[in-house]
Formats: structure tokens, C-alpha cells, sequence
């Protein structure tokens, strides 16, 4: 199974190189077939004198986007706790039992990384996430605290026993909400270079979700609640990530400090920058680039 995880990885990054080149050459022989721009300035006696600004649909906010796939995920988990649903969770347990009676693997432990490795990967071959490593790792960080939180507090809240009777800590799957924030995270960040990149790190995230309840750790409303909490942390740690970290001077700093042999921490604040800032917001914008 560790082979067949590592031929999966060296086959993404192979079909994410090959459609970035069609991309480009696919570009570059539709220029001769693209219309002629017309300067801006000879259709400015044709434009009205006030624009009238166009409200933005919900259903195409970024809210909605972010969140319509998981919560569709995760409503359909909890449609499907016991003997509820169309295809219930005990259905699917009597189906495994059926016919993997005796599946047993522990390749979804190092599975739930791998996305980070395809990730990690891509930045070897210098193929440029959508962040720099700074804000990629703030990125990282906010969804992992957020997905801890909701997945502890559910384990101890819910108390639902594991198919296998081990303990009462099997709603949600933390194995699946994991692999699918990793998931989640690289295709936010490679996307742009292949669609290749996405479907790989989301087919080993469905991979784990699935070994999961083939080992008969977890019930299927388990495994779709995980991998909606998984997709929605990551979701909402774009989402407010307003800044972006070390593009412009910090006004206020915090360094370790090591005074007359006691370690501590140094606090700063630079009043210049701070000032130059508050008269011209764009100083540092122009300054920078």
C-alpha cells in the first residue's frame, strides 16, 4: 500500500506539470484568434457619466462558496446516524461486514499528511503556492486550531460508540476532518497552477474516509460529518485571512531576549514608521514593489 501512495503522489505531480505547459501553449495559439482591444480612451464618449454599482448575489458571495460543500457533507452525516437515511449508517456497516470481513490496514495513519508531502513537494519543484511559506504556515496553523476545537468538542459532546464498541468517541472522524483540511489546503494553494493537484490530495483524503470504516473505526455519518468540519476549517481560515504577513515593515516587534542571565522577551515599537503610515497608507504599497 506505501508504494501504491507514493506512485499516486509522483503521478500528480506529473499530470500538474504536463497541464500547466498545455495551458500555456493552449494560450499562446489563441492570441491570434483573440479581437482587437479598443483603447480605452475611444470608448469613454460611449460609457455613462455614473456607473451604477451591481449588488453581489449571496449564492456567489464568498461565504456561500466556502461553506455550501460542507455543510451539505455534514448534513447528510447526520441524516444517516443509525438507522436513518435512504442508505443509513448500519446499512453501510452490515455491507462492509459483508464483504470485508477481515479488512485490516493502518494506511490511513501516514495518509493523513500526505497532502502537506504534495504540497511540500510542489514547493521543491518550484511551483509557487498562492502564499508564501510565512502566510501558507499562518494558514495552516488557523484552520488546524480550528478543526481541533470543533472535532474535540463534538468527540466529548456526542458520545457516540464506535462500531467496533472500542470507545464513545466516534463522531466526528478525526482521520477524514484531517485529511480533508490537508486536502482542502492544497487546492487552495495549487489550484491555480492544475485542477490535477486538487483531485489527487481530495481522492487520498475519500481514501482515508474510506479505510476508516472499512476498518470498522467509524460509522459512515461519522466519516461525511469529518470531511465537512475538515473542509470547512480550512474553508474559514481563508476566509478571515485579511492580511498579508511580511509584505510591508511591522510596526511593533517581538524578539526573545537573554538579559544578565534571564531569558524574556524584547517589545518594540517603531513611531516613525507608525506615523508615516497614518499620512500615507499607500507609502509602504509603492515603496515595496
Amino acid at each position: 500500500m506505501k508504494n501504491i501512495v507514493r506512485i499516486w503522489l509522483a503521478l500528480t505531480m506529473c499530470f500538474g506539470l504536463t497541464s500547466q505547459e498545455v495551458m500555456a501553449q493552449e494560450a499562446d495559439s489563441l492570441k491570434k484568434y483573440q479581437a482587437p482591444v479598443v483603447a480605452q480612451d475611444t470608448l469613454k464618449k460611449y460609457q455613462d457619466s455614473v456607473a451604477t454599482p451591481v449588488k453581489k448575489s449571496f449564492f456567489k458571495s464568498k461565504a456561500f462558496k466556502a461553506t455550501i460543500i460542507p455543510t451539505v457533507l455534514i448534513a447528510y452525516g447526520l441524516s444517516t446516524i443509525g438507522d436513518r437515511g435512504i442508505y443509513s449508517s448500519m446499512d453501510a456497516k452490515r455491507d462492509i461486514q459483508k464483504h470485508f470481513p477481515n479488512f485490516r490496514t493502518t494506511i490511513d495513519n501516514p495518509l493523513l499528511i500526505a497532502p502537506y508531502v504534495e504540497l511540500a513537494a510542489a514547493n521543491l519543484f518550484n511551483i509557487k503556492s498562492n502564499h508564501d511559506f510565512l502566510n501558507t504556515t499562518i494558514l495552516i496553523l488557523k484552520a488546524e486550531a480550528i478543526f481541533g476545537l470543533t472535532v474535540f468538542t463534538l468527540k466529548q459532546t456526542t458520545n457516540q460508540v464506535r462500531p467496533n464498541g472500542e470507545n464513545d468517541q466516534s463522531m466526528p472522524s478525526g482521520h477524514t476532518a484531517q485529511a480533508f483540511l490537508a486536502a482542502s489546503i492544497l487546492n487552495s494553494e495549487l489550484k491555480h497552477k492544475s485542477p490535477w493537484y486538487g483531485i489527487g490530495a481530495y481522492t487520498i483524503a475519500t481514501s482515508v474516509g474510506a479505510f476508516r470504516m472499512l476498518n470498522n473505526k467509524h460509522w459512515q455519518s461519522d466519516v461525511f460529518v469529518g470531511a465537512g468540519i475538515g473542509m470547512l476549517s480550512s474553508h474559514l481560515a481563508y476566509l478571515s485571512h485579511r492580511n498579508r504577513w511580511g509584505r510591508k515593515p511591522s510596526i511593533v516587534q517581538l524578539s526573545p531576549a537573554y538579559i544578565y542571565g534571564v531569558p524574556g522577551f524584547a517589545f518594540s515599537m517603531n513611531l516613525d514608521d507608525y506615523k508615516n503610515r497614518k499620512k500615507n497608507p499607500a507609502y509602504y504599497t509603492t515603496s515595496l514593489n
